[in-house]
């Protein structure tokens, strides 16, 4: 037995590796900054959680693991190295924790976490066990790592600090690569080699399998480095693994068929029909269902699953209804992503006034891709845009107002307190209305605030 102290434990990238090592046996301790809910649902499991970093903290670790964001002055990274303890990265921990198992990871700009949970669904419900490492919360599995005793691991293969490349993976999907994380990838083409690179740690006659609609992922079949097969699914005829007939069905979901071409020219057909809405969760389970089918496992069981996934924490997340208003949560820090969750509200509620409410998420994203920004917020009828979530990152003289006056949109302010906002929004809205809260910092509580206030105003009215 080991014990380990992660320092940054609450991130998405940490929690579930402690989750996942504290399952195993290992002793696991923690700090971090801030008490959140990952932090929460790690105390419950028994871990010790310090709020705060100090050096008598990592007092009795055989192994530090560190966030990305942690720097090297940091009091528990200079006591660890005055103690010669190891300090990794996930970059440096992901080969051993993944040792023995055959690996399915899922990498991308978008997606990644929901297809990573939708693969671990499928092969859960198909009685194989699978460990898994996702960066959010599984709804139907009730949790965001597990320490199975099957032969597959599924993991979520995150890019930032290039952490993705400690993977050996046997399947290697990519969902899409649009230029992110210009903090650590300055240019698009540094981001996109990253990718490359990833493919080249693909096990010998293993499989990389792309989304066939976009042209970053299929430069990957071109430019892919190493000795694997390589298969595409999506929307385009000259897929592997195609979509067809997507229908979009409001207040229930997203319907479609998946069909597999095969080389000879038959196909065979399967219809899928989510709980989820829009196009990029059929994109997402298209691609699940290709990796069941690749594992020669029965996709029509995969099919059941998924029509039952309800999705994970912060990803189109209904948090509940009071007089007649929807609040939703969703992750969505990205142009394209933003797009994409606003696309799939307007398909689940067609006919209802959307307001959106979104938390810019680190200065050099924000800069970076300001006019993209700008221009992603037409599916919904009103803007909000908060103060930036720094992250990471020192707070610069750039703000959020900037990105608000480049919006040609009819109805978008800059509003960036959060205790405006509920005030404002108090006002302003009317049963009817759907209320969608984007951010990957801490404006999640203005969703879970104005429920509160609609639940306590909807009672006082019926009182």
């Amino acid at each position: 037995m080991t014990r380990y102290h992660f320092i940054g434990i609450g991130g998405a990238g940490l929690s579930p590796i402690a989750r996942f090592l504290q399952e195993k046996g290992h002793q696991v301790s923690g700090s971090d900054l801030n008490m959140s809910p990952n932090l929460q649902e790690l105390e419950k499991l028994g871990i010790p959680i310090f709020i705060g970093h100090a050096a008598h903290q990592i007092r009795g670790a055989d192994v530090i693991i560190r966030s990305s964001a942690i720097p090297d002055t940091n009091a528990e990274v200079q006591a660890g190295m005055k103690a010669l303890i190891p300090i990794k990265k996930r970059k440096d921990f992901l080969g051993e924790m993944t040792a023995g198992k055959k690996v399915i990871a899922i990498a991308g700009t978008h997606g990644k976490t929901t297809t990573t949970a939708m693969i671990s669904w499928c092969l859960n419900q198909l009685s194989l066990d699978p460990s898994y490492v996702i960066g959010g919360t599984s709804k139907n599995l009730g949790t965001n790592a597990h320490a199975g005793q099957g032969e597959y691991f599924v993991i979520e293969a995150d890019e930032y600090d290039r952490m993705f490349l400690g993977l050996s993976p046997a399947i290697l999907v990519i969902t899409n690569i649009e230029h992110d994380h210009p903090d650590h990838f300055p240019t698009e083409t540094e981001y996109f080699n990253a990718f490359i690179e990833l493919t080249g740690q693909i096990q010998s006659h293993g499989t990389l399998l792309v989304c066939g609609d976009l042209p970053g992922t299929v430069l990957m079949l071109k430019l892919g480095q190493g000795n694997f097969s390589k298969y595409s699914y999506g929307k385009s005829s000259t897929c592997d693994f195609i979509i067809e007939n997507i229908r979009h069905q409001p207040q229930c979901g997203t319907e479609f068929d998946f069909v597999i071409a095969k080389k000879t020219g038959q196909k065979s057909t399967t219809p899928v029909a989510l709980a989820l809405s829009g196009e990029h969760n059929a994109l997402n389970a298209a691609a699940a269902l290709a990796v069941i089918h690749l594992l020669g496992q029965k996709l029509d069981s995969a099919r059941q699953a998924l029509q039952v996934f309800s999705g994970t924490g912060r990803r189109f997340d209904i948090r509940g209804e009071a007089g007649g208003v929807v609040v939703i949560d969703d992750y969505a820090h990205h142009p394209s992503e933003i797009r994409a969750t606003l696309a799939a509200a307007r398909c689940r509620f067609p006919d209802n006034p959307i307001w959106c409410v979104w938390q810019p998420h680190t200065y050099s994203r924000t800069k970076e891709l300001a006019k993209d920004f700008a221009g992603a917020f037409g599916d919904c009828d009103h803007v909000i845009v908060t103060d930036i979530f720094a992250s990471r990152e020192k707070v610069e003289d750039f703000t959020s107002m900037e990105v608000v006056r480049m919006m040609q949109h009819t109805d978008a302010r800059h509003i960036g307190g959060f205790a405006d906002i509920r005030r404002f929004l108090a006002e302003e809205l009317e049963s009817g209305d759907i209320l969608l809260v984007l951010s990957a910092g801490d404006a999640d509580q203005i969703s879970r605030d104005v429920l509160a206030q609609l639940t306590q105003i909807e009672k006082q009215n019926h009182g």
